[in-house]
């Protein structure tokens, strides 16, 4: 008996063979076939006379077979098949390159349907043409797939082109369409006008009813928005339970109250900002609760997001607990290292640095808590390192963390405080689709005294204007990144490196004092580098992206981006935090090498127009899209494969409304068996709730 978890090749038309190639496209099942939608839809129900075709355009007519003919070119010795029809209003050739079996799909006086894009000129030769344009046989029957309807366009593969996938799709949702159980509470169905399943997915592979190409192609349909519905749905529902098991945990109560708190405050050489002020309040009444805290902390680089962390942690430590930051890379441990030891020292806390490049290893400190405050990178969940009592830890950049690391920190101690911070803002949309799970906190106001940074892109014809503000700068006694996307020079790129930029800059600047910082340079070095640069025994810092974040050095003015064409938006704006944190005038230079994409075109644009990070980060999601702009994939989210996060933000509310508030009153669905098969589904392994 055929259900929706039938491998492919069982299908009608499909066998071994083929179900191989379907496999290139994540088709395995029935069900991968029912969600492998269309790219695209061309309509092509509007038949016209041969007379009335446009140039240019995507057509369809109507046309007698007058002749058939295979043409050999002489020099490559291609077969082309061209075909002659005829209508009462005139003439059509078609032409169809190295395919010449087609020939026998023809004959004289048959009645065809054509769709493709016209081509030839009016003026001279033939006329009328197309090229390798979709058929169908008039005798056929009424119900034309490829031509005379909207048609969808399917993305195929090699040996599978997108018209026999087309005709495979057809078959099979004409043939199977009425196994498909919808899993969604009629209620929720009623009340939010939605399609039943069974016909948003016909509709949304072979409109019949709805017939307005443009809004097909735009995804918003109401067969579409009946499955992007339900993808939200059950996206949300999963965090909703995930959330919902967090509240069920016991955690650590804290007494936020403390007098390390009170003192580090007061020694602060600067007051806090509002919204520092009002994220803290949020993280002391998680605190207090005897429930594990899962928060999100983000906002623009700069706002002060970790003196926030560092007073969360000063919290656990006054509670005789020890507190953890764990860092993606070696260099922003260190930075985080440099900045907070010497703070926390005064205070009598003990801080250790635990990385893979360094020889001492704190394994000892750690296990006997005489270590209270733990910086580290990986190397913090590693096998070897056991907390006497974790009760705080804090994930830097949890965008560069999988979900298994996050869970893996966890582990370390019995259910302690977790708060993940990010420096890239993240797009509201964003994160209730990635963190729905944890409660989120944005510092939305940078200190005071903050100036804005000025913007260029300058080209390499302008270098000498670029010279000249580094040397006004540095004359003021201010410093200077220079930033380049490679160390060294590499056989696959026509791109600058770092080592030969700071050799260049050496000679430009040669009364300057120039350093050069890198991944691959050493860990000691690396730390004497940094210090050098942030007590001004260096002028000009040249760097990879190794400086992108933790980096803080008042004093730097000016940064200058080589090959800023080939950046992401995010790094640019996360490169050009580590200056303007002074109160001196601030300038980020970006050199772009033609010829470069539209893309890069509008990332330029975007940073020489706004330093809002917040709006970076919206046309940043517009521009790379949800999956890429966030590693979606290494979250432990499923994929979105029909929702746009950006494009179906309202469907996405109402959906997260209406999954949060089922899971409140049926966490188990014991009411709704199809749902939770849905769900299970949906979140594959990722899921325990679903489990029980």
């Amino acid at each position: 008996m055929i259900d929706t978890d039938t491998p492919i090749q069982y299908i009608k038309g499909v066998g071994p063979k083929r179900a191989l190639l379907l496999e290139r496209l994540q088709i395995k099942t029935l069900h991968d076939i029912f969600y492998y939608f269309p790219w695209r839809y061309e309509d092509r129900k509007n038949i016209k006379k041969i007379c009335a075709l446009s140039y240019g355009s995507l057509e369809t007519t109507l046309g007698e077979v007058v002749s058939t003919e295979i043409i050999t070119t002489p020099r490559k010795r291609m077969k082309i098949l061209e075909l002659c029809v005829k209508d009462d209003t005139g003439f059509l050739k078609c032409r169809w390159f190295n395919q010449p079996y087609l020939e026998r799909y023809f004959t004289r006086g048959q009645k065809i349907i054509l769709s493709g894009i016209v081509k030839g000129t009016p003026f001279a030769g033939f006329g009328f043409e197309m090229e390798n344009p979709d058929f169908e046989h008039i005798d056929a029957g009424d119900k034309f797939i490829h031509t005379s309807r909207i048609v969808p366009v399917y993305k195929a593969t090699d040996g599978f082109t997108p018209k026999q996938l087309r005709s495979l799709m057809f078959s099979t949702i004409n043939s199977h369409v009425s196994i498909i159980k919808d899993f969604m509470p009629d209620d929720i169905v009623q009340k939010n006008n939605l399609l039943s399943l069974q016909e948003a997915i016909r509709e949304t592979h072979f409109p019949e009813k709805f017939f307005d190409v443009d809004t097909l192609n735009k995804g918003i349909s109401p067969g579409h928005r009946r499955l992007i519905f339900d993808e939200f749905f059950l996206l949300q529902f999963g965090l909703a339970l995930t959330r919902e098991k967090k509240t069920q945990e016991k955690g650590i109560s804290f007494n936020t109250n403390g007098l390390l708190v009170r003192e580090f405050i007061k020694r602060l050489p600067f007051e806090l900002t509002n919204a520092q002020k009002r994220v803290l309040h949020e993280i002391r009444i998680d605190m207090q609760r005897p429930v594990p805290m899962n928060r999100l902390l983000h906002g623009d680089v700069g706002c002060g997001k970790t003196v926030v962390a560092l007073i969360s942690m000063l919290t656990a430590v006054n509670n005789d607990y020890q507190a953890c930051l764990m860092a993606p890379t070696e260099i922003l441990a260190e930075q985080h290292f440099i900045n907070i030891h010497k703070m926390m020292e005064a205070l009598g806390i003990r801080v250790v640095l635990l990385t893979s490049g360094r020889r001492v290893k704190p394994f000892d400190e750690i296990s006997s808590g005489r270590a209270q405050i733990i910086i580290g990178t990986h190397s913090l969940i590693q096998e070897k390192v056991i907390f006497k009592n974790l009760g705080l830890a804090v994930i830097d950049e949890q965008h560069k963390f999988g979900v298994v690391q996050r869970a893996s920190l966890r582990k370390k101690g019995f259910n302690p405080h977790i708060i993940v911070m990010t420096a890239t803002p993240i797009p509201r949309t964003l994160a209730l689709t990635l963190y729905g799970d944890l409660d989120i906190s944005v510092i939305d106001e940078l200190p005071a005294g903050r100036k804005p940074i000025t913007t260029r892109v300058f080209f390499p014809a302008q270098k000498e204007q670029v010279y000249t503000l580094i040397n006004r700068e540095i004359a003021k006694g201010r410093q200077i990144y220079i930033v380049y996307p490679l160390i060294e020079e590499s056989e696959r790129h026509d791109l600058k490196c770092a080592k030969d930029g700071a050799e260049a800059f050496k000679k430009v600047f040669p009364n300057r004092k120039i350093g050069l910082i890198h991944g691959r340079i050493k860990q000691e070095e690396r730390e004497k580098i940094m210090m050098d640069f942030k007590s001004g025994n260096i002028d000009i810092l040249v760097s990879t992206t190794v400086i992108e974040v933790g980096m803080d050095v008042p004093n730097a003015s000016l940064m200058l981006i080589v090959h800023a064409e080939r950046f992401g938006l995010a790094q640019l704006h996360q490169l050009r935090g580590r200056i303007g944190r002074g109160n001196h005038e601030s300038y980020c230079l970006l050199i772009a090498y033609p010829p470069f994409s539209e893309d890069a075109r509008r990332r330029l644009k975007v940073m020489g127009t706004t330093t809002d990070g917040f709006r970076i980060a919206e046309e940043d999601l517009e521009i790379r899209g949800p999956g890429e702009f966030f590693g979606t994939r290494q979250s432990g989210m499923p994929d979105l494969s029909i929702a746009n996060i950006i494009r179906d933000v309202d469907i996405l509310e109402t959906a997260r409304r209406e999954a949060f508030a089922l899971a409140k009153v049926d966490p188990y669905l014991k009411n709704y068996p199809l749902l939770k098969m849905a769900l299970q589904r949906k979140w594959m392994e990722r899921l325990e709730l679903v489990k029980s």
